[in-house]
């Protein structure tokens, strides 16, 4: 009896520090994430950055799972689904289109978004001071800006006249975009040449099926299936010696003539506060969405001299950083 009494005294001596140990472990929160291609990978890294900043370290107090859905709208849905099928903590949604396809496919799940695309004119928040319901984050004007795109590129190329897009049509972003570079182009007196694609391949074709003096330049509208082939477009512009107008910063450095956006980087560090916040216990709705407003030009000199096109000194004073 006492052999017995002390073999269950020393037992109960080994076991009793486990459990507070256990007890004090940090909660590891899980969050769905959301991203329609390479692209988008600028905001994560941002995102990871900003998380860090607040105390939130990746795989001990935070998981991201990761879902590029590739432009594909039926991979994105499936994704957001099984992403609430799974419970996470939390959706979080790199683009404009990952957020709406998040909106329609989840029911309860809060989510933060990285919108290009106004939030409260395509109905995903009530107001930037009040968003309502379960949706808030950070908003960029990415395509509110393609009107001053166009107008840029127009000071490099004076002798511009007929712009080719490429767009889905059955996106409302590409819709917005497309309509406000169309409005843009008539006070201007240029043309749109609008070329409708509905996956990567008819973009991949359209776009080798550009004939020489066709157009005179390549202008980016709100489109995943147009971003994610950025290099392909990029290539065939070099060779047709187009110039090019980007929404992605990452796109000039890969060879684009020029873009006029936010840092995502930024943007995805400053979003970070959101996610921290909202698992933290606070509510979407009392969170108002934030405008990130600083613009940058970027040209790249060098395309411009493999496609034989000079800069006017005038653009190139004001642009933020100049690729030589």
């Amino acid at each position: 009896m006492i052999r017995r009494f002390n073999v269950c005294l020393l037992l109960t001596f080994l076991l009793f520090p486990v459990c507070p140990a256990k007890a004090q472990q940090p909660k590891l929160y899980r969050v769905g994430v959301l991203a329609p291609g390479e692209a988008w990978y600028e905001i994560i890294d941002g995102l990871r950055v900003g998380l860090k900043q607040l105390g939130l370290e990746e795989e001990k107090q935070i998981s991201l799972a990761i879902k590029d859905w590739k432009g594909d709208a039926k991979l994105a849905e499936a994704a957001a689904k099984k992403f609430e099928q799974e419970k996470v903590n939390l959706i979080y949604t790199t683009s404009t289109n990952s957020t709406i396809t998040a909106r329609r496919s989840t029911a309860e799940i809060p989510i933060v978004f990285c919108a290009g695309t106004d939030p409260v004119v395509l109905g995903l928040v009530d107001s930037f001071a009040n968003p309502g319901g379960r949706l808030t984050g950070v908003y960029h004007p990415s395509t509110d800006l393609t009107a001053k795109r166009l107008e840029i590129l127009k000071e490099m190329v004076p002798k511009l006249h007929r712009v080719v897009t490429f767009y889905d049509p059955r996106r409302p972003t590409g819709v917005e975009s497309s309509k406000l570079a169309r409005e843009a182009a008539q006070q201007m007196g240029l043309q749109i040449v609008e070329r409708h694609v509905a996956s990567a391949e008819e973009l991949q074709a359209s776009v080798r099926s550009l004939r020489a003096g066709e157009v005179d330049a390549y202008l980016a509208v709100s489109d995943p299936v147009a971003s994610n082939e950025a290099q392909l477009i990029i290539d065939t512009a070099r060779v047709r010696r187009l110039p090019t107008m980007f929404d992605f910063l990452s796109h000039v450095t890969k060879g684009g003539l020029a873009s006029y956006a936010v840092s995502f980087h930024e943007m995805g560090r400053l979003s970070a506060k959101y996610v921290q916040r909202i698992l933290t216990g606070v509510k979407p709705q009392d969170l108002p969405v934030q405008g990130v407003d600083k613009i940058e030009l970027i040209i790249n000199l060098k395309t411009a001299k493999q496609i034989g096109l000079t800069i006017p000194q005038s653009v190139l004073y004001r642009a933020d950083r100049v690729i030589k």
